[in-house]
């Protein structure tokens, strides 16, 4: 099989032809149809994510068929150990023991993959390959990002990339008033923002039309969250999704005071991959991709980098 391969961080991904892997108990092995190309990622490649295993085939927002016939995606969150107080208590997205795809697991960046059956799920119909795989990650990371900001009616989003673009149609399906924020001079990202239903957009650096209820930040700038506090009105949350940040400055209590919240958001649980892949079709969700044949992962990662993608880029096997 061909899959691109890391063998060192912070060096490009090499096309390599390993074996095909062989399921063990409670796995499934399927073709891979389709990757979604991740900001974690890039975490990964570029050494922001210490100890993955190496060699490693990144990616995880995999969509892939089973030798019967199934279709399943392939996320994040690949195996807990179900066994400790986290697992027991509903919040297996911090099993101290877990196991992840594209990180501690070869993922989808190949032709072929095999995963934890417990941990692969049912695709909605209506989504061609490429258009579900980004519902994985940036789709489950974002959808469980918004359940953590609570009811906030008029919620600010940070950085308008995958998961931005999915979580604002949910948000306005869900009849909350969006914020968009981008960086100074992305133009295209804050027409991107009012496309999906953001009523502002515009520089993070620049406060808001009104004080806003909650805040996302997805961009992983640790000088927003100061920035997004500044924004919030009494009681209000930020809300951290991403698995990697800069770090944050320095910031006076008073941004904090009036019960102000920062909080972040670790990983996902199948509940949370169960309930919004149900939510998706409904709202329904469409999300915009940009396509790259597998050997041109380098070059998704470097636009991704660039912040050069509108929407989520993905890789394509099934051509």
């Amino acid at each position: 099989m061909r899959a691109m391969v890391l063998h060192r961080q912070g060096e490009p991904l090499r096309l390599e032809e390993p074996a095909r892997p062989e399921p063990a108990a409670g796995q499934l092995l399927l073709r891979v149809r389709a990757c979604g190309v991740c900001r974690t990622d890039l975490h990964v490649v570029d050494g922001e994510l210490p100890h993955p295993k190496l060699p490693l085939v990144p990616g995880h927002q995999v969509v892939g068929v089973t030798e019967d016939g199934r279709r399943l995606g392939v996320p994040w969150l690949g195996w807990t150990c179900s066994e400790c107080r986290f697992c027991t208590s509903g919040r297996e997205n911090l099993c101290e023991r877990a196991r992840f795809t594209g990180y501690d697991l070869d993922g989808g960046y190949a032709e072929w993959i095999v995963a934890d059956e417990r941990f692969c799920f049912p695709l909605p119909d209506g989504y061609p390959d490429v258009e579900a795989a980004p519902l994985l990650c940036a789709g489950l990371i974002g959808y469980r990002s918004l359940r953590l900001a609570g009811d906030a009616e008029r919620l600010g989003l940070y950085g308008f990339g995958a998961a931005a673009h999915i979580v604002a149609q949910v948000a306005r399906h869900q009849g909350r008033r969006l914020f968009g924020f981008v960086r100074r001079g992305d133009d295209a990202a804050a027409a991107f923002a009012r496309e999906l239903g953001c009523e502002w957009a515009g520089p993070s650096d620049e406060p808001a039309p009104e004080e806003l209820d909650a805040a996302i930040v997805f961009a992983p700038v640790g000088e927003l969250v100061p920035s997004a506090l500044r924004a919030l009105a009494r009681g209000g949350v930020v809300v951290c999704a991403g698995i990697h940040m800069s770090d944050i400055p320095q910031l006076p209590y008073e941004l904090l005071w009036h019960e102000r919240v920062i909080r972040s958001v670790a990983n996902l649980t199948r509940r949370d991959a169960e309930e919004f892949l149900v939510l998706a079709p409904q709202v329904p969700v469409r999300t915009e991709v940009e396509t790259y044949p597998l050997e041109q992962a380098n070059e998704a990662l470097a636009r991704l980098r660039a912040g050069s993608v509108r929407g989520a880029a993905v890789l394509r096997l099934d051509a």
